[in-house]
């Protein structure tokens, strides 16, 4: 078991807790005797508290950096007064670790996983994968999905169909210039973006379909 819970969902009432949590090593702080570590995940942070009375743990905690995947088993407790985070949903809370593992170590990083960090575009797509976890990021998917799911269920209680009509067909002479994709079957040949797609729209209506929609991609 890599975790019995995820880093969003820990809250006050959890202290007392052995609990084992997995992730992300959003940022490490060493305060000269404790080490801090933001642990994070798709759900939230959770801080992580270091003693060096755990030999071990703090040994290992000593040589973790930034974005290592770790796994951590320790005790939730209350944070001290005055330590709160009220911009976190874990804000009133922390873990005594015990016990650290590295699951993955890191190469340094090209730019901080932070929103906060004005970060050159070309370099964020270089390495998307590193963008996407930016908390901003994975808000912006979450919402997406949200989004999504409601404008599907108001549709489908008013009666709406989801039709998807096809994304490549064969290319038309209307419209601006066609976005072409070589068929691999039929050589010299091209399938292109539909440049009038209500005619799917009209073939549906012609065969009766009474209400639909669709979601469809942006190229």
């Amino acid at each position: 078991m890599h975790r019995t819970h995820t880093c969003g969902e820990l809250r006050k009432q959890d202290a007392g807790k052995t609990v084992i949590l997995a992730g992300w090593v959003h940022s490490r702080r060493d305060h000269g005797g404790l080490i801090f570590i933001d642990l994070r995940d798709h759900y939230g942070f959770t801080q992580l508290v270091i003693n060096p009375e755990d030999v071990e743990a703090f040994r290992v905690a000593e040589r973790i950096r930034s974005e290592w995947v770790i796994q951590a088993h320790g005790t939730i407790r209350p944070r001290l007064e005055g330590a709160q985070r009220a911009d976190q949903t874990t804000g009133d809370i922390e873990m005594a670790v015990s016990r650290v593992e590295v699951l993955s170590e890191a190469k340094v990083l090209p730019f901080e996983i932070d929103d906060d960090t004005q970060v050159n575009e070309e370099l964020r797509l270089q390495y998307r994968f590193l963008d996407l976890r930016r908390p901003k990021m994975q808000k912006m998917m979450v919402m997406r999905d949200a989004m999504l799911i409601a404008i599907r269920a108001y549709m489908h209680e008013n009666g709406f169909t989801e039709v998807q009509t096809p994304i490549l067909t064969s290319s038309s002479p209307e419209g601006a210039r066609d976005f072409l994709v070589p068929s691999r079957i039929h050589h010299g040949m091209f399938y292109a973006l539909p440049q009038a797609p209500q005619q799917f729209k009209q073939l549906l209506m012609v065969a009766g379909l009474d209400r639909y929609f669709q979601i469809a991609p942006c190229f």
